[in-house]
C-alpha cells in the first residue's frame, strides 16, 4: 500500500514539474500581437506644426472589395479623431456595434497620434490641441495643428480613401474636446459634425469661452452638428455646463446640437457612452 502511495506521488510531483516548466516555457515564449482587423497605420511628416503623426486608420467592411465599380467610387464619412493612441480602439469596437445595429453606416476613422519611441503624449497633445498658451510648455499650438488638418490630413484622407468632404467629422476627448470646440468656431463649415467630451474649458483663462463670445458678436447662425458630454463626478462638470448654458442662450440658426451629463462618471469614464451617443446623434436623421 505505501509502495504504490509513493509512486502515485512520484508521478505527481512529475507531472507537476514538467507542467511548470511548459507554463514557464509558454511565458518566456514570443507570440504575435493582437491586430484590429481591417486597419492600418500610415505616417505623415507635418509641413505645419514640424510633427511627424502616426495615423490609425480604420476601413469600411466592404472598403475596395465590391466588385461593383459604382461601388469601388462611393465615398464615406471620415472621422477625425484626436489621441489615436488611447481611443482609436474604443472607436473601433463602438462603430463595429453602431453598424450592426444599423444607427449609422460604416465610416473611415483616421485616429491622429505621435511618431517615434515612446512619445510624450500629454506634453505633445497640450502644444497642438491649445488655442492659446497655458500651463504646458509650447503650448498654443492650435492654430498650427488645425492648418495641418485642413491642408494636409483632409486632403490625403480624402484623396486615398474615398473620405467625403461633405461629411468629415472631428472629435476629441478633453484637450481634443477643447481643440474641436475651438475648430468648429474658427471654421464651422471645415467639418460636418464636432463630437466634444469633457472639454477643458477653463484652459488659458477660459480662452474657448472668449472664443465663442467673439463667434456670437460676428455670427448669427452655425451650421453644424454638435455633441457634448461631460461626467457628472468630473472636476470640469461645472465650468462645462456653464459654457454650455450660455452656448444655448444663443439660439444659433441651422445648429444641430446636444449634450449629455453622464452620471457618476468621471473623466476617463464618459468615453464609450460619450462616442456612443455622440455618433448616434450625429448620424440620426439623415
Amino acid at each position: 500500500m505505501k509502495s504504490h502511495r509513493r509512486r502515485f506521488l512520484f508521478f505527481f510531483f512529475l507531472l507537476l514539474f514538467f507542467g511548470m516548466a511548459t507554463i514557464s516555457s509558454a511565458q518566456t515564449s514570443a507570440y504575435p500581437p493582437v491586430t484590429i482587423p481591417g486597419s492600418e497605420i500610415r505616417t505623415m511628416k507635418s509641413a505645419s506644426t514640424g510633427r511627424t503623426y502616426d495615423l490609425y486608420i480604420h476601413k469600411p467592411a466592404n472598403f475596395g472589395k465590391d466588385t461593383d465599380a459604382a461601388q469601388n467610387d462611393k465615398k464615406y464619412p471620415v472621422l477625425y479623431l484626436l489621441d489615436g493612441q488611447w481611443d482609436f480602439k474604443l472607436l473601433d469596437s463602438v462603430i463595429g456595434g453602431l453598424v450592426y445595429d444599423k444607427w449609422m453606416p460604416d465610416i473611415v476613422v483616421v485616429g491622429i497620434t505621435y511618431h517615434g519611441e515612446n512619445p510624450d503624449y500629454n506634453a505633445l497633445r497640450g502644444i497642438d490641441y491649445t488655442p492659446e498658451p497655458g500651463d504646458t510648455k509650447g503650448s498654443g499650438g492650435a492654430p498650427k495643428f488645425l492648418q495641418f488638418l485642413k491642408s494636409e490630413l483632409i486632403p490625403f484622407m480624402e484623396a486615398n480613401y474615398r473620405g467625403d468632404p461633405s461629411r468629415r467629422i472631428l472629435a476629441g476627448h478633453s484637450l481634443g474636446g477643447l481643440f474641436t470646440l475651438y475648430a468648429m468656431f474658427s471654421d464651422p463649415s471645415l467639418f460636418w459634425g464636432y463630437l466634444a467630451g469633457s472639454p477643458s474649458v477653463p484652459w488659458a483663462n477660459s480662452a474657448l469661452v472668449k472664443q465663442e463670445a467673439e463667434y456670437a458678436k460676428n455670427h448669427q447662425s452655425l451650421p453644424v452638428r454638435l455633441y457634448m458630454a461631460v461626467g457628472g463626478a468630473e472636476e470640469l462638470l461645472t465650468p462645462d455646463m456653464n459654457f454650455a448654458k450660455t452656448f444655448a442662450s444663443r439660439n444659433y440658426k441651422d445648429l444641430h446640437w446636444d449634450g449629455r451629463v453622464i452620471e457618476s462618471e468621471r473623466h476617463s469614464g464618459v468615453k464609450p457612452e460619450f462616442f456612443n451617443r455622440g455618433l448616434r446623434y450625429i448620424f440620426s436623421n439623415e
